[in-house]
This record gives C-alpha cells, sequence and structure tokens, in this order.
C-alpha cells in the first residue's frame, strides 16, 4: 500500500496579491520560501521517505520541491501533468471574485481560453492511477487546483464542497493509494 503526501506551494507574490495565479508563472516570496525549507524540515522529522517527488514545472511549485529534495535526499522530478489549471480570463483577477466563484462550479467551462475541471481531473486522475499501479510512496508538489481533484480523487466531495476546496501554501495532506 503506497502513500502519497499532497504538498503546495509556498506563497508567492499573486497569492499576496489575491490574485488568481492559475497557468501563470508566480514566483514564489521571501516567506515562501522558508515555508518551503520549514515543510522539508518537518517531512524528515516525519521520517517521510518517499520513493520521489514530483513537481509542477511552474518555479513556484519546482522551488518548493527543489527546498523539499536538498533537505529530505528525496529525489525529484518534473511531471508536466501537475501543472495547475489554466483559469483562462480569470487569470491575475481576484481570487474570491464573485464571478470566478460562480465560473469555477461549471465543471466544462474552459474559462474563455482554459481548461475546464474535467480536462484537469482527467490529467490528475490518470497520474494517480499510474502511481497506484507504480506502487510506492509519492510526494506531489503542486497547486490548490490540483490538490483540489487529489482530493476528489480519494473522497466523494459534491460540487459545492469540491469548488470551495482548498489548502493552505505548504500545507502536507497524506493520501493512502
Amino acid at each position: 500500500m503506497g502513500r502519497i503526501y499532497f504538498v503546495r506551494h509556498g506563497e508567492t507574490v499573486w497569492n499576496v496579491e489575491n490574485k488568481i495565479c492559475g497557468a501563470t508563472d508566480s514566483p514564489l516570496t521571501q516567506k515562501g520560501h522558508a515555508q518551503a525549507l520549514e515543510t522539508a524540515e518537518k517531512l524528515r522529522s516525519m521520517g517521510i521517505k518517499a520513493d520521489r517527488i514530483l513537481y509542477s514545472p511552474l518555479s513556484r511549485a519546482k522551488d518548493t520541491a527543489m527546498h523539499i529534495a536538498e533537505v529530505t535526499g528525496i529525489p525529484a522530478r518534473e511531471e508536466a501533468r501537475l501543472f495547475e489549471q489554466n483559469f483562462g480570463r480569470y487569470e491575475s483577477t481576484p481570487r474570491n471574485g464573485a464571478e470566478f466563484q460562480e465560473a469555477k462550479k461549471q465543471f466544462l467551462n474552459r474559462f474563455g481560453n482554459g481548461e475546464t475541471m474535467f480536462q484537469l481531473a482527467q490529467r490528475i486522475y490518470n497520474l494517480l492511477d499510474e502511481l497506484k499501479a507504480a506502487g510506492g510512496d509519492f510526494i506531489l508538489v503542486a497547486h490548490n487546483g490540483i490538490a483540489r481533484v487529489v482530493n476528489s480523487y480519494f473522497y466523494e466531495m459534491t460540487n459545492d464542497e469540491y469548488a470551495a476546496f482548498g489548502i493552505r501554501n505548504c500545507e502536507v495532506r497524506e493520501y493512502i493509494l
């Protein structure tokens, strides 16, 4: 029986500015780097010996993953499927904007030129299925939108619960494969 440890990246410039990052590459703040190092120490002190760290290509997740890899000694590699959802016209708009809050409840919504929740779920579910078949323990370092899909893979959620789900920067969630 394997495990997935999901870690959301550290704080970004756009997190501080309350903007939707999505597919836009907003860098970590100084606090975000510190959060990543604290999370790495936490994972090490918990004795987590994952087989590999897989991370999103976006710099905020990559930098977080590299801090974790340096502290824990766990090998890391980029996994393109962990790229955050493209929120189209909502990229860089307020995270708590009323229009966006309603739009993200529509799972076939492309947000203009973005990616639907179904498209996102397909690539993440396929990845999780592969990891389950491979066996072992993995640390996934990615984004809040990816956290939502990962949680829905393991737990039944209503549409409203799915749309409202989120985790804090550098929060760690454990799932049994």
